[in-house]
């Protein structure tokens, strides 16, 4: 025997035993995030899981096989953690499927688009396998295209062209275990490639036939409390009946879902100041005549930093209010500030930080690098954005200067930086950070009701400031990618 054929024979004899020695993998955490874009399943491990997923008809469902794990109560537990009211999943049930394999089957209200992909330890968590079921269309594109087509009736009429395409669902599988191919640690944030029908496995209900099913059918537990109703985004007409156009803005409450954002003193999340203030600004912005807002995210779920740029331009937004209450490297940092976009730098030492910091938001919300659509890359990529630029820095003074008269100014202009969220090219836009909530005192006014209100409505003066010397421009009905 060749001696470098022994050597490696004992190294990999030698690998295989220190693998069993170690035993299964232990998942730490898993996470459930639904919205009316998408739901999220996470789950989270010390060391890189490794999976095999395929989908499944008659009925829907969706079956992941986690390689070399334990059964322990957090994936048991994950069953509860599925509300009634969730748009895309009816159920999961978790089982072990067969020695070292314990399966995920995600019972399917819709149709669906799932896309799963690994992330490396990013902030607090560890590595994470995150599984996003997404609609097969859209729901947000499909709400304008049905307010703007005719009634004609059937659907039939529809041409088969413009009908939205549907991924493929797997016939019921063969009862050989060859599955796809599983995801390795080194291919973290890469998803897999699409399920070929040769590539399928057996549901748990399949696993053996002679056998009681692996997993009994679960019940939701009945101490949870209400689950939240899915409402889309309203849609107002772009014209009032007199003929004057309804003034369209996107307000984006910054982080959300795997993303808490930054972290006071006293254990406050930025996701949830956030989205607090994004609703107080929405209700004082509809209740203008002429003006309508409209959330980039309505609960706590994680929207990427381009998804949030993409939702407002396809609803053909005047313009785009982050808001945001962010932490520094020292904790008296304090006031308020607003930033636009720069091409050539940040403007200060501390603009920087921040651009940095939240631009580094996808990586702990998650998101998968090959999730880039032609229509994404034209709206990241296009650098003709001066006259925009220069819109944002009008609206940003504005703001700025009526934030000053409730609260103190970190800097006495408006900052700009990279900030990736603020990168459309055709809608001006500014990130508010409206305190800083690494300063205790200032995280308490943030926590306060009265406080938020001042900000929503110093916010809106400033937005009719803007308007007041720069009117919006006429603008056609929103186009279709």
């Amino acid at each position: 025997m060749p001696r470098t054929f022994f050597v490696t024979l004992v190294l990999a004899v030698s690998l295989s035993f220190s693998a069993l020695a170690q035993g299964p993998l232990v998942v730490s955490a898993a996470r459930v995030w639904p919205a009316a874009d998408y739901t999220r399943i996470t789950l989270e491990s010390a060391k890189p899981l490794t999976q095999n997923m395929v989908m499944l008809k008659n009925p829907d469902r969706l079956v992941l096989d986690l390689q070399n794990v334990e059964l322990n109560s957090v994936l048991k537990t994950l069953t509860d953690k599925i509300s009634s009211s969730d748009p895309y999943i009816k159920q999961v049930r978790v089982a072990n499927f067969k020695p070292g394999v314990v399966r995920l089957v995600v019972d399917l209200k819709a149709e669906i688009k799932p896309q799963i992909f690994a992330l490396p330890p990013a902030g607090e968590y560890k590595y994470r396998l995150v599984l996003d079921i997404y609609p097969a269309q859209d729901p947000l594109m499909a709400m304008l295209e049905q307010r703007d087509k005719p009634s004609t009736g059937s659907p039939e009429s529809t041409p088969a062209h413009e009908q939205q395409a549907t991924p493929a669902i797997l016939s019921e599988p063969p009862l050989p275990q060859a599955t796809t191919e599983p995801t390795k640690p080194a291919e973290l944030v890469k998803p897999p490639e699409a399920v070929k029908p040769a590539e399928q496995a057996k549901p748990i209900e399949q696993a053996n036939p002679a056998e009681p099913a692996a997993v009994a059918e679960p019940s939701l537990a009945a101490q949870l409390p209400p689950a939240p109703v899915f409402t889309p985004i309203p849609v107002k007409p772009l014209n009032k009946e007199d003929g004057t156009r309804v003034i369209t803005i996107a307000i984006d409450a910054g982080h959300g879902g795997e993303d808490p954002g930054a972290r006071g003193a006293n254990g406050s999340h930025e996701k949830d100041i956030t989205l607090a203030v994004a609703k107080k600004l929405k209700v004082v912005v509809d209740a203008e005549p002429n003006m309508r807002g409209v959330l980039t995210r309505d609960g706590d779920y994680f929207i990427p930093l381009h998804g949030r740029v993409v939702k407002a331009r396809k609803l053909q937004s005047d313009l785009f209010v982050s808001i945001h209450a962010d932490a520094f490297i020292r904790p008296d940092a304090r006031g308020s500030s607003v930033f636009a976009l720069s091409e050539r730098g940040a403007t200060s030492a501390s603009a920087r930080y921040l651009a940095k910091q939240e631009n580094e938001s996808d990586l702990i919300g998650g998101v998968s690098l090959d999730d880039k659509e032609p229509y994404l890359a034209r709206t990241l990529l296009d650098l003709s954005q001066t006259a925009t630029i220069s819109d944002s820095l009008k609206l940003g003074k504005a703001v700025l200067g009526n934030l000053g008269q409730i609260n103190s100014l970190h800097k006495g202009a408006v900052e700009q930086a990279g900030f990736a969220v603020l990168k459309s090219p055709d809608i001006p836009s500014i990130l508010v950070e409206t305190a800083f909530i690494s300063n205790p005192e200032e995280e308490r006014k943030l926590n306060d009701e009265e406080y938020q209100e001042k900000l929503v409505n110093a916010i809106l003066a400033g937005i009719k400031k803007y308007f007041a010397s720069n009117p919006p421009l006429a603008k056609s009905k929103i186009a279709k990618e």
